[in-house]
């Protein structure tokens, strides 16, 4: 019986990872950059996203920027982008994919055609809230963004390794509010370097925006980067 569960869930990877080699395809066809954008529910990516998003018209003209959000239910997130003017679309799993507390390379793929990636530069995907399942499945991302707020504890890379270890940014948010917790960013830094030696990492707020044009110029570089290698 264990063997026939363990069987089961490596099919299911493996149908995700034949989609999102196809997904991954039809991007770089388009010359886009990918960011699987990843956190806990209230971690503030959203926040975060606007944040950058207020700052990005300037640059809108060297990368054109697009949004996919992932949610159980409704469309808040959508919406509140949608007010930038960037394309938007929205995956709900909760209405075609039973609920799912993650996106997969199926689901992104489904909501490809809403999007129109050949005036994309760069797609950030802001996946279901959730430290578990969406580190489990690649949607054909070039790179993963891990939001990680200081008012979820210090140890949550030890309890949640592989979110942070498949991560090539954390942003350590709220960190507006640390003379208000009993908080060690000493220990967040050693328990991150733990699971993840050495990964880049950046102390943003998503309330006062600070880091947030760091995050951007990493972005950019990043999307320079794959336009020297294509």
């Amino acid at each position: 019986m264990h063997r026939t569960r363990v069987r089961v869930v490596q099919d299911a990877l493996d149908a995700n990872q034949t989609i999102a080699r196809a997904n991954r395809a039809d991007f770089d066809r388009a010359a886009v950059t990918v960011v699987n954008y990843m956190g806990s529910p209230g971690a503030g990516k959203t926040s975060l996203l606007e944040q950058l998003l207020e700052r990005w018209e300037a640059y809108q003209d060297e990368v054109r920027i697009g949004v996919l959000e992932g949610d159980i239910q409704g469309r808040t997130d959508a919406d509140r982008i949608a007010e930038y003017h960037v394309p938007v679309a929205q995956i709900n799993t909760g209405i075609s994919f039973g609920g799912e507390c993650h996106l997969d390379a199926n689901m992104v793929r489904s909501a490809l055609p809403e999007l129109p990636l050949d005036e994309i530069d760069l797609l950030v995907i802001e996946n279901v809230g959730n430290l578990v399942c969406p580190a489990e499945f690649r949607v054909g991302e070039d790179l993963r963004v891990m939001v990680a707020a200081v008012t979820e504890g210090e140890d949550k890379p030890l309890k949640y390794p592989l979110m942070f270890r498949t991560a090539d940014l954390v942003l350590i948010n709220k960190v507006d509010l640390l003379p208000y917790l009993d908080y060690d960013l000493e220990k967040f830094h050693a328990a991150l370097d733990a699971v993840n030696p050495g990964v880049p990492r950046l102390l943003v707020s998503a309330r006062t925006g600070a880091g947030v044009d760091e995050w951007g110029a990493w972005l950019r570089q990043e999307v320079a980067a794959r336009r020297q290698v294509a």
